[in-house]
Formats: C-alpha cells, sequence, structure tokens
C-alpha cells in the first residue's frame, strides 16, 4: 500500500486480525517456552485451538474479552448466563483485577489446575465437537415405507 492511503473496510479488518494474531502467537510462545508447562503433551496444538477460540469472541479486537463478548460465547455455547454470572466468571478467571478477560489469563485458565467454571464450559464445547460432526446439508430423502 502506497504511503498517504490508508487501508479502510475488508483490507483494515484483515489488518487488524493478522495483528491480532501475532499479538496472540506471541503469548502463546512464552507458555511454549516456559518451563511450568513443558510436560503438557499437546500444549502447542491446544494454544493454537485456545487462540483460533479467542479470535472469534474478541469482539473488540482490542486484545480483551468483554462482557458482552463472553456472554455471546457463552450463549453460542449453549449456555447462556445473565450479565451477573458473566461478571462473576470474570472475576472467577482474572483473580477480580480486571473487567475484561486477556489472552494470557484465558490460556492460564486453561492450562491451570483449578476448576474454573469457564474452562470446564469450554473443554465440553470442544469434546462436543470432537465427539460427532453434524451432517452438512439437507437430510436424505425418505419414502413412506422407511418410516416407523
Amino acid at each position: 500500500m502506497r504511503s498517504g492511503q490508508q487501508a479502510q473496510g475488508g483490507k483494515l479488518f484483515g489488518l487488524m486480525k493478522a495483528q491480532q494474531e501475532e499479538r496472540l502467537q506471541a503469548v502463546n510462545q512464552e507458555f511454549l517456552e516456559d518451563e511450568k508447562y513443558k510436560d503438557e503433551e499437546t500444549l502447542a496444538e491446544n494454544l493454537e485451538s485456545f487462540k483460533k477460540k479467542y479470535m472469534e469472541f474478541d469482539l473488540n479486537d482490542q486484545g480483551d474479552i468483554d462482557l458482552m463478548g463472553l456472554k455471546q460465547m457463552l450463549e453460542k455455547l449453549g449456555v447462556p448466563k445473565t450479565h451477573l454470572e458473566v461478571k462473576k466468571l470474570i472475576a472467577e478467571v482474572t483473580g477480580g483485577s480486571s473487567e475484561t478477560i486477556s489472552y494470557r489469563d484465558f490460556v492460564t485458565m486453561m492450562l491451570g489446575k483449578r476448576s474454573a467454571i469457564l474452562r470446564i464450559i469450554m473443554m465440553f464445547e470442544g469434546k462436543s465437537e470432537a465427539d460427532g460432526a453434524k451432517p452438512a446439508g439437507p437430510p436424505a430423502k425418505r419414502d413412506i415405507s422407511s418410516l416407523p
């Protein structure tokens, strides 16, 4: 892009997503180099999965999941929560230090040994996706004789 021109629309969105992915990848690299997590066998795959899920729900592209982003995430996972419940989840993950969940807090929660409610929800969602993929496309044609 020439100097003096600014990205707009889809180009700007793509640029912002690429920058966000670089920031999150830098955090992933910190976890990969951390001695505390060296025994995790599937750490790289887990971190990549966490990054994709986090980027999906970082609505403001600022690197934090806020109250509305988390509320939308839980609704999409089929576990709708009230604003108060979402605030409590954020406080549980961040230790009450913030009103948003940073990627570092998110990864620490997902890799942690503590049983955070949000972690349980995310793990359940991941297992349900892996267990069986929903069939794509319209259902197969049936005739009256095949009905029970």
